[in-house]
């Protein structure tokens, strides 16, 4: 392959993150693709080194890459003066609006009949509602307040994603048998009128545009319910940003757990790919966490760059995206394990046991 290098940007910031990601870099490394990587700091420790949770080079790195790989964030539990969430601030400053999360579960078998077939995406708007940070504290320190903030352009551009994604997910299918492509509105616009109003209006009002798409809405209560106990019926939700980060939680239990949760944080320019476990302190530095969330990343952002690339390169990084798929899926099933899967095996077992299975199917 004769192609220009694509530069992707590491950043492993604290406890298991830097375990996971070069986890998921050996992965990529495996591939015959042209990968560049770049490694910068950000986090909690890097805060505590520096003074900055997100130094100006790391961010002024993130623009110049084609992507971004990152690990997790030990955010302190109380305030402290200067600190603000790297991971935040990177999606409003690259403005990653969009944040997909997949959820896959394998079909049940005889010895799991509490399975569930799942194949669903929670679709997350990325930039406002209840994480735009505007809080105070009124009556001296007696009452605090948040103020939930949705826009029609936010709204608009989040739904636009999870249709657009409900009709691809639908023609990838390509089975006669195959459901149609379906996507659920979540919001609560019977107690938020005004701001849950507006982005169940602005929802519908997109809708219209897809008429080979169904549409349903659904109150956030009533999804939170049939996605723990009937996630089959789900092809893609959209949402926003508080009620997302909630519903992707409760999803990804069906997938294993959040040792298996990969996402996406995507916008016009820019994207980022991070496993949603967090720093997981009380295991870093054992060897013990479990690499396949952040490897699943690497699959993520495999088909983020095949979007990006020519015509002659695409197929090729779809191809080397599937086959990491397919072996997490197979180490899934058969192991290695790490231990919140069950197993003893270390990180760098499992990571191997990926190399090998896409390098030999």
């Amino acid at each position: 392959m004769n192609a220009s290098p694509f530069t992707l940007l590491v950043i492993p910031g604290d406890g298991i993150g830097r375990e996971v990601v070069p986890a998921a870099v050996s992965v990529l490394r495996a591939t015959s693709l042209p990968l560049r990587f770049v490694e910068a700091d950000a986090g909690w420790e890097c805060f505590r080194r520096c003074g900055e949770a997100l130094p100006s080079p790391t961010l002024e790195t993130a623009r110049a890459a084609d992507a971004v790989l990152f690990g997790a964030v030990a955010s302190p539990s109380h305030p402290v003066a200067g600190y603000r969430s790297p991971i935040v601030r990177l999606r409003r400053e690259l403005d990653l609006y969009a944040n997909i999360r997949p959820v896959f579960a394998d079909p049940p078998t005889a010895d799991d009949p509490h399975a569930r077939r799942v194949d669903l995406v929670v679709v997350r708007e990325n930039t406002e509602g209840l994480y735009a940070g505007r809080e105070r504290v009124e009556d001296g320190g007696a009452t605090a307040i948040a103020e939930r903030v949705i826009t029609r352009r936010a709204s608009e551009r989040i739904v636009r994603v999870a249709f657009d994604l409900a009709r691809a997910r639908c023609a990838a299918r390509n089975a006669n048998d195959a459901p149609p492509a379906k996507v659920t509105i979540v919001h609560k616009a019977n107690v938020l009128r005004e701001t849950c109003g507006l982005f169940r209006t602005v929802a519908l009002e997109v809708a219209q545009a897809y008429p080979d798409v169904r549409a349903e809405e659904m109150l956030v209560d009533t999804c939170a319910l049939q996605l723990a106990t009937r996630p089959e019926r789900f092809d893609v939700l959209v949402t926003t940003n508080l009620f997302g980060d909630i519903l992707s939680d409760v999803a990804c239990a069906w997938g294993g757990g959040l040792g298996l949760a990969s996402s996406a944080n995507l916008g016009e320019r820019y994207a980022l790919f991070e496993p949603v476990h967090g720093a997981a302190p009380d295991i870093a530095g054992k060897g013990i966490a479990n690499p396949l969330a952040a490897i699943g990343c690497a699959a993520l952002l495999l088909d983020y760059l095949a979007r990006r690339a020519p015509p002659d390169v695409a197929p090729d990084i779809l191809a080397w995206s599937a086959r990491i798929q397919r072996a997490i899926r197979h180490v899934r099933a058969v192991g290695p394990h790490t231990p919140d899967l069950g197993g003893n095996a270390a990180t760098a077992e499992v990571t191997e046991a990926v190399i090998a299975h896409i390098l030999t199917s």
